[in-house]
């Protein structure tokens, strides 16, 4: 009986982890971009969004910040991105994520 507690709550345990994973999301940069002070050439990226932090990767480059996520009345019909331009240069300021009304703010 023991053995059988056991499994059930292991197989919970993975199921909650399993649920909770973060689901990446796509993002093209139109333009050379800083998030947190590194600078992201133009292309396709992967957005991972884990509570109050992002991971911004491609195949080359990695960069993890936090961010405040906020939600729409509404969900957003596709991904797209804000810049802000500070010293001649563009900064990531928010990204609507497609398919959900999540908006990061950075």
């Amino acid at each position: 009986m023991m053995k059988i507690a056991k499994l059930v709550v292991c197989l919970g345990t993975v199921a909650m982890a399993w649920a909770s994973a973060a689901k990446p999301y796509e993002v093209v940069l139109s333009n050379p971009a800083q998030v947190s002070g590194t600078e992201l050439k133009p292309g396709t990226y992967k957005v991972d969004v884990a509570g109050d932090r992002v991971t911004i990767r491609d195949s080359k480059q990695k960069v993890e910040c936090a961010v405040k996520v906020e939600e729409s009345e509404q969900k957003y019909s596709a991904t797209t991105v804000r810049y802000g331009l500070v010293e001649g240069k563009y900064r990531v300021s928010e990204i609507h994520l497609g398919g959900t009304n999540m908006k990061l703010v950075f």
